[in-house]
Parts: C-alpha cells; sequence; structure tokens
C-alpha cells in the first residue's frame, strides 16, 4: 500500500519574488490613448508607442490590461512609473 507524500509549501501567498506579480492599468475618464500610451512606452521595456496604444484600447474597451508580469521587486517598479505618469492602476496582483 503506498500512501501520498504531500510537498509542504516554501512560503505563503505573496511571499515569493519568483512568482508572477501583475501590472494592471484600469480605464479612467482623464488619460487620453496618447497619454496611456506614452506613459506604457517610456515605463515598461521592450513597449513602443503604437503597442502602447493597442494596450490603450484593450484598456478602453475591456476596463484593464496586464501589461508586464514578472518578478514581484520588477513589477513594483513598474507600477510605480506608471502611476507617477497618472495611470489608474489596479493593486499588484499575484
Amino acid at each position: 500500500m503506498t500512501g501520498t507524500v504531500e510537498i509542504p509549501k516554501v512560503g505563503g501567498p505573496g511571499s515569493g519574488l519568483e512568482d508572477n506579480w501583475r501590472v494592471i492599468v484600469l480605464n479612467d475618464n482623464h488619460n487620453t490613448f496618447d497619454g496611456v500610451a506614452a506613459a506604457l512606452a517610456t515605463v515598461l521595456p521592450d513597449v513602443s508607442f503604437e503597442q502602447g496604444l493597442a494596450y490603450a484600447n484593450r484598456i478602453h474597451t475591456t476596463g484593464d490590461a496586464v501589461v508586464w508580469s514578472g518578478h514581484r521587486e520588477v513589477a513594483e517598479h513598474y507600477w510605480s512609473g506608471l502611476k507617477r505618469r497618472g495611470l489608474t492602476m489596479a493593486p499588484l496582483e499575484q
């Protein structure tokens, strides 16, 4: 007879730096498409203004968009940069 071996978790929710954290921009009534695109292109690596416009359209039509995901410390950096540029941000989530 074989038993089930349970592997313990190393950390609780929100404790891992290696997990993917999502940076989410919310739709609002005060940012323009160009403003959102410019902020995204300035803060996020490898996001062009044109890609920023595509994100802006997604944010406008669906209410939000995940614009980056990855390590927690980097996500916090990008989240703060976008917030400083006036974008409406959802709390970071894992």
